[in-house]
């Protein structure tokens, strides 16, 4: 079940990056090997939990998540049960899947969204000067 929910969470990121064209197929080798990356980082962070030893900061699990390990990270939270009971973590954990999805949406949008956002930021700035 939790291949089904990534491969659903990666259809709209995975079809705008397609769509930059060939040239960007480094992005696939780089999200493999960091996806990778953090799958073992938490791997890694379960095992200190069990023997009480010295853990990851949840701070660099969630940069992971946030260079694009979500994938890898949700796969290693529920094969491992590891962070997934942790309200706090899974707010942050999600929040970043979303920004995913959301950049990946608006990138359909030719960048709609964002842009409105810069303008708004800029508008407002100039009025507080």
């Amino acid at each position: 079940m939790s291949l089904l929910v990534v491969a659903g969470l990666l259809a709209l990121p995975v079809y705008s990056v397609q769509r930059l064209g060939p040239d960007y197929h480094w992005l696939g080798i780089y999200a493999l090997v960091l996806n990778a990356l953090a799958y073992w980082v938490y791997a890694v962070d379960k095992r200190r939990a069990e023997e009480g030893l010295w853990r990851v900061p949840e701070a660099q699990l969630h940069l992971l998540e946030l260079l694009g390990g979500w994938p890898g990270a949700f796969l290693a939270q529920r094969r491992l049960r590891h962070k997934c009971s942790k309200g706090s973590y899974q707010v942050m954990f999600w929040l970043i899947v979303l920004a995913y999805q959301f950049a990946a949406y608006d990138s359909f949008q030719s960048w709609r969204y964002t842009h409105a956002a810069m303008n708004y930021i800029e508008r407002t700035s100039d009025h507080r000067r």
